[in-house]
């Protein structure tokens, strides 16, 4: 059992707790209604808010919607203002425009485009709303004078600053510096770039807005005739300053190339240096008009439309094309009326040409690429037609050289190399200068299908045999020839001086590498030759040294005395060699040998031949008593008959 003051204790304690927590429920009711009233009143003013937002919406939005519409009224007015002003516009750019229009583009072309685009709107705007409208009619008519004054200062500007190129700077252009291992191209300006650049402008305007294509026609015709005038004035100033200074250099050798010549290509006979200049200007022409028309096939492709380029360039480059294929065929023209003449070294004109052509040909046709197949086949043609004069001219040449007739009169009196000889070695080593055009012209000729494989060694044996044969006609037509002659010792001198004259020309200008490609021995042939004629004019002497000779010598004992008939023999041999040697001495001191060489040789052979032969016989007569006047028959010294045989072929002693 609990002690009773732990229970009165315990009692207390929750009757104080008690007490407390009642105190602390009464506190939070307190609370819970003051929160109550303020809730309440937080409703209360919330839901008076509450009505009066409502009232405040219900009065603003009908004026918001009031205030948009007067907003959007608004923004119509100002676009229905703005539109007016638009079309008003449109019917005063007649007026805006005039002065601009009337002035034209020059100076101004910016300005100039930016009002044409103005009345361009116009004329667009009225097609589209009002196509019967008057103002249609005035902006369609300030339109096209516009497009029309656009196309006049086109021309203008074209007119004005296109100017032939100087010939300084297309030689500049077209030469070959062959010290330099990179060329530097020339650059050839046409027009100044500003007024380039206003063309250009004015072109692509034509074309976009003008839909007018005559402009192109200005354009090449224009063009054209800068063209053609800069080639003619290049002619010019090589013409004057090839009379004046000399020939300037030519492009067709200048260049290095296996066919160019190494050394100077000799005169042909009678060959007229007008004629030289008028080739190499020919030659510079053809070089520059390709030069010129590459660059100006750079300069069209930026005014002209691509699709009309080739056609524009084709219209562009026909004048100067023309005149050069014109003056081309001339030249044909007048080898084929020497030929005709047989004048067969006027071929030779071609020949340098011909060269530069094909040398040229593979530029010729890059430049050409696109155009019509009639412009691109005229420098073909023109090839053809040099290739086709010039096999015939080489062919009439080798039948000229056989059927050269025989005339007396035409014969050298002293025996030296005949013109007919002089005159085809020159040609042939002309030939030797072109040997590859040469060649390539009697291959053009060939009947063969294989025409395009011909090679280089096939066309040098060509032109071998054609050598070989014009040297077979000479020869046979200088035997011929030789007959016209009485004296056959005389003739002998001459076929001697014309086989060696052809013999050393061959050697000197190496035409004899050329004929041993298929001749080998043609050089120990024409020696051969030259060896029996010496040995043909050495007979012409037995007459003289027959005499001295045993036969008929009379035998006797030294001291013994000749009978009359023994005495007259040795008499007439003296006489016989006497004048045999007089009258050989009077005939072929007038006979020529031109080759130094060759006339010592001859001489110094025979000297021996004669002076030792008539040693033998004068030591054979020296202790016969013959004559009571030995000085009327013992006439000459060895001695002296050495000087009068040193004599021979001589003319000036």
């Amino acid at each position: 059992m609990i002690p009773t003051e732990d229970a009165s204790s315990r009692k207390r304690e929750i009757e104080d707790k008690l007490k407390q927590e009642q105190e602390t429920l009464s506190f939070i009711r307190e609370n819970l209604e003051k929160s109550d009233q303020l809730t309440n009143g937080m409703v209360s003013i919330l839901s008076s808010f509450e009505s009066r937002l409502m009232q405040l919406e219900n009065s603003i939005i009908p004026v918001h919607k009031q205030t948009e519409n007067l907003q959007r009224l608004q923004e119509n007015v100002d676009k229905t203002l703005s539109c007016m002003d638009h079309v008003i516009s449109y019917y005063h750019v007649a007026k805006d425009t005039d002065r601009i229009i009337r002035e034209g583009p020059t100076g101004r072309l910016d300005e100039y485009l930016a009002c044409i685009a103005k009345i361009q709107r116009a004329v667009e705007y009225f097609q589209d709303n009002n196509p019967d409208s008057p103002e249609l009619n005035t902006v369609k008519a300030r339109f096209e004078k516009g497009k029309e004054l656009l196309e006049a200062e086109f021309r203008s500007l074209l007119t004005r600053y296109s100017k032939p190129v100087p010939p300084i700077l297309i030689l500049d252009a077209i030469s070959v510096d062959e010290e330099l291992e990179v060329q530097e191209d020339v650059v050839l300006e046409h027009l100044p770039e500003a007024v380039l650049q206003d063309i250009i402008c004015i072109a692509g305007w034509l074309v976009e807005y003008g839909r007018n294509q005559d402009f192109m026609t200005v354009y090449f015709q224009i063009r054209s005739s800068q063209l053609d005038r800069s080639i003619k004035g290049l002619k010019e100033h090589f013409r004057k300053n090839s009379a004046s200074s000399g020939v300037l250099y030519s492009p067709a050798v200048q260049a290095k190339r296996k066919d160019t010549p190494t050394k100077k290509v000799p005169k042909r006979p009678g060959k007229d240096d007008v004629l030289d200049i008028e080739i190499d200007s020919y030659i510079h022409c053809i070089s520059a008009f390709i030069k010129l028309a590459q660059s100006e096939y750079a300069l069209l492709t930026e005014v002209i439309p691509e699709h009309h380029q080739k056609k524009t360039f084709d219209s562009l480059i026909q004048e100067a094309l023309d005149n050069l294929m014109l003056e081309g065929d001339n030249i044909v023209s007048a080898a084929r009326r020497a030929i005709m003449r047989h004048d067969y070294s006027a071929v030779l004109t071609i020949f340098p040409i011909l060269r530069h052509l094909k040398m040229n040909k593979s530029d010729f046709d890059a430049t050409l690429q696109g155009t019509a197949a009639s412009t691109k086949n005229k420098l073909p043609t023109l090839i053809t037609s040099m290739e086709t004069i010039g096999a015939k001219a080489l062919e009439e040449f080798a039948d000229s050289i056989k059927n050269d007739p025989d005339k007396e009169y035409n014969m050298p009196k002293d025996g030296t190399v005949h013109e007919l000889t002089s005159n085809a070695i020159l040609f042939l080593q002309q030939l030797l200068d072109f040997h590859e055009t040469a060649g390539a012209m009697l291959a053009s000729q060939e009947s063969s299908s294989s025409a395009s494989s011909y090679t280089s060694e096939f066309n040098k044996r060509l032109l071998s045999t054609y050598i070989c044969k014009v040297l077979g006609n000479l020869q046979l037509n200088l035997l011929s020839k030789s007959k016209v002659y009485e004296d056959s010792a005389l003739s002998a001198i001459f076929l001697h001086n014309n086989y060696n004259y052809i013999l050393k020309s061959l050697e000197k200008s190496e035409l004899i590498q050329l004929v041993t490609v298929t001749q080998k021995r043609a050089e120990s042939s024409y020696r051969e030759l030259i060896e029996q004629q010496i040995q043909m004019y050495q007979r012409s002497w037995l007459k003289v040294t027959e005499h001295l000779a045993d036969r008929n010598m009379p035998v006797f004992q030294p001291g013994a005395k000749l009978r009359d008939k023994e005495r007259q023999v040795i008499k007439d041999k003296f006489k016989g060699f006497n004048d045999g040697l007089e009258e050989l001495c009077k005939i072929q001191k007038g006979w020529a040998i031109p080759d130094k060489e060759q006339r010592d040789f001859i001489r110094q052979a025979q000297r021996r031949v004669v002076s030792d032969a008539y040693r033998s016989f004068l030591h054979r007569c020296a202790n016969i008593s013959f004559t009571k006047n030995p000085e009327k028959y013992h006439k000459y010294r060895p001695e002296e008959v050495e000087d009068m045989i040193e004599k021979l072929f001589d003319t000036s002693a």
